[in-house]
């Protein structure tokens, strides 16, 4: 790639952006319309137009928990054992804390993301527990009701909040192959993609750069915080010259208050044969400090590429079917081995388009905070496979 001038893409600091916010100078657009103005008028002057650029997903996930801090009882209870409407949590954590999944609920039963729901949508749900008896604790069952208002302090952990790619999947296996991103038809009769390409999160800020421990994200329509590096975090996967990841790379977590939370950007739902999850917008602020961080967040789709797997294999290493472009998973048809296959997404590019959107309004009149990292995520890789 050729050098950038750097006359002409000056390096900006925290302290100037912020004070530009302050102020309500800050330029903020989302990262289709920065790449939009890329191609129209250059990359120096979309930098010298633009501070921030806001990515965003709209992903399905069951890689979550519920945390629910519930308040004493009289007699007072420790927490052993506690039901959520039938779903079962983890007590012993604190005297009154539950940890729920958002993910099981096979079959008919209701799963985490049910019950986030339900709580969300402002429904009572019944609640069993037993507890252990102590001299300070001597009550042993409770049963009664709980209400988002009757949860004194809850918060939704995503373990794998945000990634830097994706995967297309598809199943090489005769009939349908139930998977986390939908039912796969075979052999190879459909493809479903992970992750929205350019525009995403990962694919704006590769390696997730301008993120870490205390980073602001928007999760569900509120303000959540990044707590460190996710589950399945691999900082050192393949990547393009460009920097971009070749596959789903580095991951982070993020922690969201319960009551903050909007219901019509947190939605449950099932996946036949493989249980429930959520369908949840995440949107992060991209400053861009240097020509480098705009070069990135200007890639398009053509540039980009996720890899093809068979999910068809239950084993941890798929079967890689290559890789396809943004730009190819888009048009609706991808080619593997040769053959057309279809290929829809499995994330909502509306959703993910109306949560940048109403991030770059929060920056513009700063109802959203502004902040670089005081560490960044850890450079040590968290898919450290079991071997038994």
């Amino acid at each position: 790639m050729p050098a950038l001038n750097a006359r002409e893409f000056p390096p900006r600091s925290e302290a100037e952006l912020r004070l530009k916010q302050e102020r309500g100078q800050l330029q903020v657009r989302a990262a289709a319309d920065f790449r939009s103005l890329v191609q129209h008028a250059g990359l120096a002057e979309a930098y010298a137009a633009t501070d921030v650029v806001v990515a965003a997903d709209a992903g399905f996930t069951d890689q979550a928990s519920l945390h629910l801090s519930l308040g004493p009882t009289d007699p007072p209870i420790r927490l052993r054992d506690g039901q959520l409407a039938g779903v079962a949590g983890l007590a012993g954590c604190g005297a009154g804390e539950l940890v729920l999944p958002i993910g099981g609920g096979l079959a008919d039963a209701m799963g985490g993301a049910q019950l986030l729901g339900a709580l969300l949508a402002g429904r009572a749900l019944p609640f069993s527990a037993s507890g252990e008896a102590t001299p300070l604790h001597p009550r042993r069952e409770l049963h009664s009701e709980l209400s988002l208002e009757q949860i004194g302090g809850g918060r939704l952990l995503l373990h794998r909040a945000i990634a830097e790619n994706g995967v297309v999947a598809l199943s090489q296996a005769e009939g349908p192959c139930p998977s986390p991103y939908g039912t796969l038809l075979g052999p190879a009769a459909n493809a479903l993609y992970s992750c929205g390409g350019a525009g995403s999160i990962g694919l704006t800020m590769p390696g997730l750069a301008l993120l870490g421990p205390g980073s602001p994200v928007l999760v569900g329509g509120a303000i959540g915080w990044v707590v460190g590096a996710g589950s399945g975090h691999q900082p050192g996967c393949r990547r393009q010259a460009s920097g971009h990841a070749r596959s789903p790379g580095a991951a982070a977590a993020v922690s969201v208050d319960l009551h903050d939370l909007r219901p019509e950007w947190v939605r449950p739902c099932f996946f036949e044969g493989h249980g429930s999850a959520l369908l949840i917008t995440v949107a992060a602020p991209v400053p861009l400090m240097n020509a480098a961080v705009a070069r990135q967040a200007a890639a398009g789709p053509d540039e980009l590429e996720a890899p093809v797997l068979d999910l068809s294999v239950p084993r941890r290493v798929k079967p890689s079917l290559g890789s396809a472009t943004y730009s190819e998973l888009l048009s609706g048809t991808i080619t593997v081995q040769g053959r057309p296959v279809a290929c829809a997404p499995s994330h909502s590019p509306r959703l993910a388009a109306a949560a940048a959107e109403a991030l770059v309004e929060a920056l513009g009149n700063g109802s959203f905070p502004l902040r670089l990292p005081l560490v960044p995520l850890s450079p040590r890789p968290s898919l450290l496979p079991l071997e038994a």
